[in-house]
């Protein structure tokens, strides 16, 4: 039998967690966890990461395992991850990937184009450059030296223009010309399994998961890694909202307003990346009879 994949994917607050620890239950294999923001130390509230009674359930990987400061990229996390699967598939013939970061997950799935890793040095350099000229001017940049991407980049996402012109200055060739896009062979088959939820009903779950977030203590939780504020691991809803309130920029209420309105935002971008990818197999989250039966039977084909 080729070793299998279960990729559990679905948008924020549709409810992938528990239903990842009875997928894992039921094909005896530990859950690998692709949610970019777990992988990091200190931000179990806002990140909802697994508490420590489900991880004590079911092991799971790349959770909490960076600091707050460590550099960690998609492309080292296809590496780390394959390497793992390596070792898992030695001895069990499942094993279960979910989350909702889309570019992990397509790591895994599909592999990271060969873009050479960006030296301390011009990184620094082009953060320092985001700080005193700002978004615009870098956009700006980016269009000169890299028009093709600058069309489909996210002019408003500071990570992804910045990691562009990183590479332009450090190889004197446009970002896109490293963007292949050509899927790599795995030696193991994928089953893609998505979740899904009417907007009404998961927008009323995300906000009940934003109330729950403060009752158990996200301000006091942000207030515990305001001095990282400037890193990536915090570049994130949740995070931004809070450090707003506790610089006394917003109250309490308008940030908790803004993490909800920004987490349904997110939501909608999970769901229209996913919605390109045929291969997946969509399900209620409450369908997971259904969801055990497609398993099987896919084990037989």
């Amino acid at each position: 039998m080729t070793p299998k994949l279960i990729v559990l994917i679905g948008p924020t607050g549709v409810g992938k967690t528990e239903l990842s620890l009875s997928l894992a239950e039921f094909l005896h294999t530990p859950i690998i966890n692709a949610d970019s923001r777990q992988l990091f130390r200190h931000l179990p509230i806002g990140t909802a990461a697994p508490t420590e009674a489900q991880q004590k359930r079911i092991k799971h990987y790349f959770v909490g395992t960076l600091g707050l400061t460590d550099y960690y990229s998609a492309a080292q996390y296809e590496t780390d991850v394959l390497t793992l699967l390596q070792q898992l598939h030695a001895t069990q013939p499942y094993a279960l990937l979910t989350g909702g970061s889309m570019m992990y997950i397509d790591a895994v799935c599909k592999g990271i184009d060969d873009i050479p890793t960006v030296d301390n040095e011009t990184r620094r350099l082009m953060l320092e450059r985001y700080e005193e000229t700002g978004l615009e001017q870098l956009c700006k940049e980016l269009k000169l030296l890299d028009p093709d991407y600058y069309a489909i980049v996210d002019h408003k996402n500071p990570k992804r223009v910045i990691h562009a012109l990183e590479i332009c200055y450090m190889t004197g060739k446009p970002y896109s010309s490293f963007r292949t896009s050509q899927p790599k062979p795995r030696p193991f088959d994928i089953l893609k399994i998505g979740l899904r939820r009417e907007r009404e009903e998961l927008y009323a779950r995300i906000n009940r998961r934003v109330d729950q977030m403060i009752e158990d203590g996200l301000v006091e939780e942000a207030r515990s890694v305001i001095n990282y504020r400037h890193t990536n691991a915090l570049n994130t809803v949740g995070y931004k909202e809070i450090f707003n309130y506790i610089d006394g920029t917003w109250t309490l209420d308008t940030a908790v307003e803004k993490i909800k309105q920004n987490t349904r935002i997110y939501s909608r971008k999970q769901m229209t990346w996913f919605r390109r990818d045929e291969s997946i197999h969509w399900f209620h989250p409450d369908e997971s009879d259904q969801i055990k039966k497609l398993i099987e039977s896919d084990a037989l084909r």
